[in-house]
């Protein structure tokens, strides 16, 4: 039998489904949300999680996912985060997404790439060059943001979530050119 990465933080998840797949691919503890309707309990404990051990948020890349991770950024200042590519979380039959579809691989693949909330974060990117590089309105916006978020291990998101994770993230300039480098090389 291999040996587990074994996760110190406790790992948010959405439901009970996703409990068993990331169990079978780390050894780790995980809090489950119970869907997007996170109640005041979940979120105390989630608190109680961060000041004893750190949490790492690891929810589906979909809509009801995106909005538990900014529920729970909001109330919980200092979060790690871990993103799951939409492509890893299609589900074989075609017909759901989410983590409790993912390979073990993928699993500890995101969860190896864990990113930072800084608190407080200096402006870095500023909107204007999120405009001059295509990701915030026109014909391929949506798409370059999609890939952006691969390379940069940050998920999938709109126009202003991206200006705000690029900012919570603390990505470079260089950084941002880098990946936008290879946006627009794969876009080809």
């Amino acid at each position: 039998m291999e040996d587990k990465m074994k996760i110190k933080e406790v790992i948010v998840v959405e439901g009970k489904s996703d409990t068993i797949a990331v169990q079978r691919a780390v050894k780790a503890d995980t809090l489950e949300t119970n869907g997007s309707e996170i109640s005041e309990s979940t979120l105390n404990q989630i608190e109680l999680a961060q000041k004893r051990r750190g949490v790492i948020v690891f929810t589906d890349p979909d809509f009801p996912g995106e909005r538990i991770r900014k529920i729970i950024s909001e109330r919980v200042p200092g979060c790690k985060h871990a993103f799951l590519p939409k492509k890893e979380g299609i589900a074989k039959s075609g017909k759901g997404l989410g983590i409790e579809h993912a390979s073990c691989e993928a699993i500890r693949l995101a969860l190896g790439k864990v990113k930072e909330e800084m608190e407080d974060p200096d402006e870095i990117i500023p909107w204007e060059d999120l405009i001059a590089a295509g990701l915030v309105g026109g014909s391929k916006a949506k798409q370059r943001r999609e890939l952006l978020g691969e390379v940069l291990n940050i998920g999938y998101m709109n126009g202003k979530q991206l200006y705000k994770r690029l900012k919570m993230f603390q990505v470079s300039k260089e950084e941002f050119s880098q990946a936008m480098r290879r946006v627009l090389q794969e876009e080809k």
